[in-house]
């Protein structure tokens, strides 16, 4: 059998600031603590993290957990975009994370492997919409155009629009948070994105720790 432990050797590393567990979180944050890492997540070495501060977990934690309780954007939507940011900055955990989420939205794993080429196979119009637009404010967002906009328009409500940027651009907080604190994938997200036909060769790269330098 694959063990996806022994391929990752060397290539996750824990975090760079030491794991804050349940027990050491406040009473009225450990619900928000254990959703947000076993029934949002799997995150839960993200929680763990941002533990060492109490008002992040309290209110970006509950933040996103209310939001996935009343999101007006479509889920398959939502991970276009998120996995769109995420290869564009290169964020490893945030790929394989929601990678799995997205081919449990219908798309294969050979198009989310391919989603930033402009002919990208299998996505609808609107798909590509979404991952163009995810593209634009991901890359500079001084440059999106109203044309795209006017499309959007189109398909979206203003609701729909206003969450859809902002979780776009939320995402690109989550990559550098993750990637400048080396937060390890969690035991088992590797194997789920194996299971569903996806592939370790087209995560980004493994973050690379630098040796100080003078």
């Amino acid at each position: 059998m694959f063990d996806v432990r022994s391929a990752e050797k060397g290539v996750t590393k824990m975090a760079r600031v030491r794991d804050v567990e349940a027990q050491e979180v406040d009473a009225d944050l450990q619900p928000i603590y254990q959703k947000y890492g076993e029934e949002y997540g799997p995150f839960m070495n993200q929680v763990r993290v941002f533990a060492h501060r109490p008002v992040l977990l309290k209110h970006m934690m509950s933040l996103l957990l209310e939001m996935a309780d009343e999101s007006v954007v479509k889920k398959r939507h939502l991970e276009i975009a998120l996995v769109t940011v995420s290869k564009i900055n290169e964020c490893r955990y945030c790929v394989a994370h929601h990678a799995p989420r997205l081919i449990a939205s219908g798309l294969s794993a050979k198009t989310i492997d391919h989603i930033l080429e402009p002919d990208c196979p299998n996505l609808d119009p609107v798909d590509k919409l979404v991952r163009d637009y995810a593209v634009q404010v991901t890359t500079d967002s001084k440059l999106v155009s109203d044309s795209i906009f006017s499309r959007l328009r189109v398909e979206f409500t203003e609701a729909q629009l206003v969450e859809l940027t902002f979780r776009i651009a939320l995402c690109g907080f989550y990559n550098r948070f993750n990637e400048a604190l080396q937060i390890e994938i969690e035991d088992g997200v590797l194997e789920d994105l194996l299971a569903k036909g996806g592939t370790l060769d087209n995560l980004p790269p493994a973050p690379v720790t630098f040796a100080n330098q003078l």
